[in-house]
């Protein structure tokens, strides 16, 4: 098999019915609608009421194979990026195996936070390439809403939820194929950004203060590491390739903020035309916002096969991933 058989077959995503705007956030903490689109970008975002991370998985999942036309059966390995599951057992993979009723797929969930869905692309790539499998679904799936502290405006704006995927393929009549990537990990940094924190204060200890699942973010550091390190990443993988950032058609981003992926434009010297954002909608839905701002682009036909495309995912961990493929 050769390394460029790697194919992206289809795009899919799903967010929750219920949208919060600003306005609505202003009647529930200090803040405005003018301040945090000033600071961010965000207009509005999706909270799941009903739905959960592996509902709003299985949901592009089942999108995937009716958009491929494949069969449960046909599916041989499923892969979620998450850091909000329902549990921390069954996977969500697991449940969205058996939703679907995936009877020979592998199953098993990722989490490298805002960088788990470029993560996953990596991972899936080099199962197929070892294992000789044919079709992988990769879904980034949230429900960041259950981790926040709604009273704590610094982060309660931030985020929403949604899941995004693809069903990628190593047949050679596929189109599309891989060209490069760049993975750093920074854990040293990782305390700068925070949530999720399980479990229950034993018994058998004397510090008995409750755990607290809620984010917590040094904002001023998460967007002094992004800068600097998103452009390096980038670079690094056009680098492997021997291609020029003008070559790179659409910069597919995580949606954390628009003013980060402003500087980064800035720094690769491109237009920003060449950097689609969607955080306006839909907020940062971490491993959940590259997939499904491709989705959008995907079914607009704004990303057309034969594109060159960069997907970059930073965050938590610290994290960052690029990978550069034709679509």
């Amino acid at each position: 098999m050769k390394f460029e058989d790697f194919k992206i077959v289809a795009t899919a995503s799903q967010v929750p019915e219920r949208v919060v705007d600003n306005h609505e956030l202003s009647t529930m903490m200090d803040t405005s609608d003018e301040w945090i689109v000033k600071r961010t970008g965000i207009k509005r975002r999706h909270i799941a009421v009903t739905e959960t991370t592996s509902s709003l998985c299985t949901s592009v999942a089942q999108q995937l194979l009716a958009q491929s036309e494949l069969q449960p059966d046909d599916i041989d390995l499923i892969v979620v990026a998450t850091m909000s599951p329902d549990y921390l057992t069954p996977s969500t993979s697991a449940t969205v195996q058996g939703n679907i009723g995936a009877t020979k797929a592998m199953a098993f969930d990722i989490d490298a936070a805002c960088s788990g869905f470029v993560y996953g692309l990596k991972l899936i790539r080099q199962m197929l390439m070892a294992d000789h499998k044919k079709n992988a679904i990769l879904i980034g799936g949230e429900t960041l809403s259950k981790l926040l502290d709604w009273s704590d405006r610094s982060t309660a704006v931030l985020f929403g939820d949604g899941a995004g995927g693809v069903l990628v393929t190593n047949e050679t009549t596929a189109d599309g194929s891989y060209l490069a990537d760049s993975m750093t990990t920074l854990g040293s940094l990782g305390g700068y950004l925070t949530a999720g924190k399980t479990g229950q204060p034993s018994p058998f200890s004397s510090d008995h203060q409750p755990f607290k699942p809620f984010f917590k973010m040094n904002g001023r550091r998460v967007y002094q590491f992004a800068v600097k390190n998103v452009p390096d990443s980038i670079n690094h993988a056009l680098s492997v390739a021997k291609l020029a950032p003008t070559d790179v058609d659409h910069y597919v981003l995580h949606q954390a903020n628009v003013r980060i992926v402003e500087r980064i434009a800035d720094e690769l010297e491109l237009p920003m035309t060449k950097f689609p954002v969607n955080i306006g909608e839909f907020g940062n839905t971490a491993a959940a916002s590259e997939p499904i701002l491709l989705d959008q682009l995907v079914k607009h036909n704004i990303i057309k096969r034969g594109d060159t495309i960069a997907l970059s995912g930073f965050g938590g961990g610290l994290t960052v991933g690029t990978m550069l493929l034709t679509y």
